[in-house]
């Protein structure tokens, strides 16, 4: 998928301006950088979901995204967005089953592959367990990994996902991240995903766009992008980071502040929390929304 010359903002003006990039099949891309930066607009702009005030979205085949009918974009592009809402007594498997909205008749017919293709998203997803309990029942961790799993039904080439590892504990982010990553290289699934955890981005993304007021301040592997130098200067604060060639791991470590009249702490002092290493060797609808809805095997 290409985005050419994207413009995109709302009414009080553009929030993305002149931004170019490439999402490639078979590997995932890290959008990332400070809130307001233009991520999630971006994203909203790349899944029609916003409208773009200049430039053009395409997929690998030359397909423009804006010529597509609904029904057949959502065949070949889905997101998952920060939140949806929550429909009350929805049992987790017919919440799953949305995702086959595209592919579906008026009645909900025509869709012979839909109920062994809900069933893997689940099983991928490792939502078997809860598949008839109601939506509203569940955790936000949950939660979130049965509307992952919706998406996945919808079986598209393209999956975009806007902060996917909110309202998860460590082991489900964890989890999620080694997922995209095999949807990516082991079904080619391209992925584009909004992070904000850039240890996250690092341990996950084969390519990171880092974005600043709106615009592309760098982009490329990993390790070309997680600059100290370049970090510090987008995020306004000191950051240093730790690049280990032979392990692939790249570490992202924001040093504390300078009090006045102390000397520097050393960036191994940050506190509880940090610094989160992030290793590239560990493997790491809406309801009714046709967009909102990755591959279970596709190539884009």
């Amino acid at each position: 998928m290409h985005g050419t010359q994207l413009r995109i903002g709302y009414s009080r003006g553009d929030v993305v301006t002149d931004v170019s990039l490439e999402l490639q099949p078979g590997r995932v891309t890290a959008l990332v950088g400070p809130n307001g930066s233009g991520k999630s607009t971006l994203m909203r702009g790349l899944a029609r979901l916003q409208p773009l005030s200049a430039g053009s979205v395409t997929f690998s085949d030359g397909t423009d995204a804006a010529a597509l009918p609904s029904r057949q974009l959502a065949r070949r592009l889905t997101m998952l967005a920060q939140s949806r809402p929550v429909p009350q007594g929805l049992p987790v498997r017919a919440a799953v089953a949305l995702g086959r909205h595209p592919y579906q008749g008026r009645i909900r017919t025509g869709d012979p592959d839909g109920a062994a293709v809900v069933e893997r998203a689940m099983a991928l997803t490792g939502v078997t367990a809860v598949a008839d309990s109601p939506v509203d029942e569940l955790s936000g961790g949950q939660l979130q990994r049965v509307w992952l799993a919706s998406c996945l039904a919808q079986n598209t080439e393209v999956l975009l996902l806007d902060e996917p590892t909110n309202h998860l504990d460590l082991k489900y982010q964890v989890e999620l991240l080694e997922l995209l990553h095999s949807l990516a290289h082991d079904h080619g699934v391209c992925i584009g995903v909004v992070l904000h955890d850039l240890n996250h981005a690092a341990a996950v993304a084969d390519r990171i766009v880092l974005l600043s007021a709106g615009r592309i301040a760098a982009a490329g592997t990993p390790a070309e992008v997680l600059d100290g130098q370049v970090l510090s200067t987008v995020y306004g604060i000191d950051i240093t980071t730790d690049y280990s060639r032979a392990a692939e791991r790249i570490e992202v470590r924001p040093r504390p502040p300078r009090r006045s009249g102390a000397a520097r702490p050393s960036t191994t002092d940050l506190g509880p929390g940090r610094p989160c290493i992030a290793d590239h060797s560990a493997a790491a609808h809406r309801a009714a929304d046709p967009i909102a809805g990755p591959s279970i095997a596709a190539s884009a």
